[in-house]
């Protein structure tokens, strides 16, 4: 009786556990498929460009990391600017920069659909998404767009001061957060990176800053925020870009999402917005040069990300 007891106490204890472990793996599958319904999202916002036939080689989709130690020893080389008129067919024409570009739907469909007349570049870090942008260019025909791998902290300056037309756009869209407090500093909206926006950018020209992430965007516009003498938030020029008690901008002023304001929001992610306008030129009594050693201070040397 006891022995029976026990092996029926046992096998009670077996059957909970078994009952339990298909619980505790739904998890993954709950994320696969709204992974999967992210893609579908992106691929529905995107279809006009029909994308997926373009790189039949190596796959619609990459294997990357997705987060980068901007202050690794491998990106602190400063990129060289292309030859304008090689990359462009107009190179007079305004130039929108989107820093952080990521895959580059998003400026590859502004290239193709938008109706103001202006150039687009894309600067990324990581580098195998950059060629199989480019790759997307070509095979588009698009002469109005050019993406470069190039760690924006240390070659935003290099390569955007010697284009030969006007700065009028720049645009940082959900940057890597960097949550840890101790990688606040690999943020991407540096204050080198925002006095070169600022001096660089034509009177009228613009800045868009955006984040799911409350604390980046709050950093970002703090950053921005303190150049009051230069830029004034747009809801104060044009009243048809609105923003809520806050001061975020209610609505996506581009006309398309980024993919990962698609799957935020997909997610119920708020995204927090502001846009500035120069008004104002900006005056400064350092050198470029100063800028540079700004930067490369912020260096910590050969590391991984993590």
């Amino acid at each position: 009786m006891v022995v029976t007891m026990a092996w029926t106490s046992t096998a009670s204890l077996c059957c909970r556990l078994v009952r339990i472990t298909p619980v505790c793996r739904r998890a993954p599958s709950r994320t696969l498929c709204s992974a999967v319904r992210s893609t579908d999202a992106v691929d529905r916002e995107y279809a006009d460009l029909n994308l997926r036939p373009l790189y039949p080689n190596r796959g619609h989709h990459l294997r990357i990391r997705q987060h980068v130690n901007p202050l690794s020893a491998l990106f602190v080389v400063a990129t060289e600017p292309p030859e304008w008129k090689e990359v462009f067919e107009d190179p007079l024409l305004p130039l929108m920069v989107d820093i952080g570009c990521g895959s580059g739907r998003f400026l590859v469909w502004l290239a193709k659909n938008s109706s103001v007349r202006r150039n687009y570049l894309g600067l990324e870090i990581r580098q195998k998404l950059v060629e199989r942008t480019q790759f997307w260019v070509t095979e588009l025909g698009l002469r109005n767009v050019y993406f470069m791998f190039a760690n924006a902290t240390v070659s935003f300056e290099q390569i955007v001061s010697s284009y030969p037309g006007p700065l009028s756009l720049v645009s940082i869209l959900c940057p890597d957060p960097h949550f840890k407090k101790k990688h606040h500093k690999r943020r991407v909206l540096q204050t080198p990176l925002v006095d070169s926006i600022t001096r660089n950018l034509c009177l009228g020209g613009r800045v868009l800053v955006q984040s799911d992430v409350l604390d980046v965007a709050a950093d970002m516009r703090e950053r921005l925020d303190g150049y009051s003498d230069v830029f004034e938030h747009v809801d104060s020029i044009d009243k048809d870009l609105r923003c809520d008690t806050e001061g975020w901008l209610l609505d996506n002023p581009m006309g398309i999402r980024t993919e990962r304001e698609i799957h935020a929001e997909l997610e119920g992610a708020t995204i927090y917005r502001r846009m500035y306008q120069k008004t104002r030129c900006f005056s400064s009594d350092y050198s470029i040069s100063s800028v540079d050693a700004s930067v490369v201070q912020l260096v910590e040397g050969p590391m991984s990300d993590g």
